[in-house]
């Protein structure tokens, strides 16, 4: 099971993004009133992550989820997932592409 840190506010997301030139890290951004991202949820969370890993609740914290998509240079949608690499999305998913297998897969793979 994924053992992750909630993104609550735009410093803590800048001082997680100067992180990845580090290390990889794993972003998942959620919608908690979305059926699509319930789904999505059961995998990231089912999903044992080899890396430190972080979850955006858009509606929470929308400031948060809009900052991630402008860094990263990615259009928003959720659910999204995110492997961050330098500052840089190096794989992401979205909705139902969002699978623990496809999870396991991007992080080995990198």
């Amino acid at each position: 099971m994924t053992v992750y840190e909630e993104i609550t506010s735009v410093s803590q997301w800048k001082d997680i993004l100067e992180q990845s030139n580090k290390e990889p890290i794993l972003v998942f951004k959620h919608s908690t009133t979305c059926p699509v991202s319930a789904h999505a949820y059961g995998e990231f969370s089912s999903f044992d992550s080899p890396i430190k890993t972080f979850l955006v609740k858009v509606i929470e914290s929308r400031a948060v989820s809009n900052e991630v998509g402008t860094d990263l240079g990615i259009k928003h949608e959720s659910p999204q997932a995110f492997l961050i690499s330098n500052g840089k999305a190096v794989w992401n998913a979205s909705h139902w592409k969002i699978t623990k297998k496809d999870l396991t897969k991007a992080v080995e793979s990198f």
